[in-house]
């Protein structure tokens, strides 16, 4: 198995060369958008993301005091606003709360214990919590989305239904555990997955045909 997941790697990063994946100014902007992108595609959220910069709003601080129903109008691009921004005071609360509002001293706490502490804020999963984790704050841990279970099924490696944690012990047990590798590899599925591995898959041309 281990000599699958590598082989993978290697045939996406020969095909696609470096991603450079998350996009984000800085830290906070790589939560913000890990938020935000849940059920929508990025077009949306770099959208939402505009808006907030045009209104001075992303920032701990800003948001901390900017009310939901203006924050739900600054996202609206990315749908489900509402909500989302119900999400995101969430996790600014949870920041402000926790670390007085500093990405920094988050990134500070050992990742089992961040990881739960980000699991228990609601409207954070296990993909945005190790979204927020891996892209964010340099910590070392697979991000396991629809794309992933999606082309690792395909290619018979494990069951399409089985549950996030196994999909990311694959990975965990079979890569070294290098923060650069993981946000690599999970970019590259990404662009697999929308260029390739889609709903219909495209199958002609795929870096890993024959696989």
């Amino acid at each position: 198995m281990k000599q699958k997941i590598l082989s993978i790697y290697e045939r996406l990063y020969v095909h696609y060369g470096p991603q450079h994946w998350w996009p984000g100014d800085t830290p906070f902007e790589v939560v913000v958008g890990a938020i935000l992108t849940q059920n929508t595609n990025w077009g949306n959220v770099e959208r939402a993301i505009r808006n907030l910069k045009t209104a001075h709003a992303l920032s701990a601080t800003a948001l901390h005091t900017l009310p939901a129903a203006e924050l739900a109008l600054l996202i609206m691009p990315v749908g489900y606003f509402n909500i989302k921004a119900k999400r995101l005071k969430n996790f600014i609360a949870f920041l402000v709360g926790e670390y007085k509002g500093s990405m920094k001293q988050m990134a500070k706490e050992p990742l089992p214990v961040i990881r739960e502490k980000l699991l228990s804020v609601n409207g954070i999963g296990p993909e945005t919590a190790d979204s927020i984790l891996l892209y964010a704050l340099d910590k070392q841990t697979f991000v396991i989305d629809a794309y992933t279970k999606r082309v690792l099924s395909r290619h018979n490696m494990l069951d399409h239904e089985a549950p996030y944690d196994t999909f990311q012990k694959l990975f965990h047990d079979n890569l070294e555990a290098d923060v650069q590798l993981y946000n690599e590899y999970h970019a590259l599925i990404v662009r697999l997955a929308k260029g390739h591995c889609r709903t219909r898959p495209l199958c002609p041309g795929c870096p890993l045909e024959g696989f």
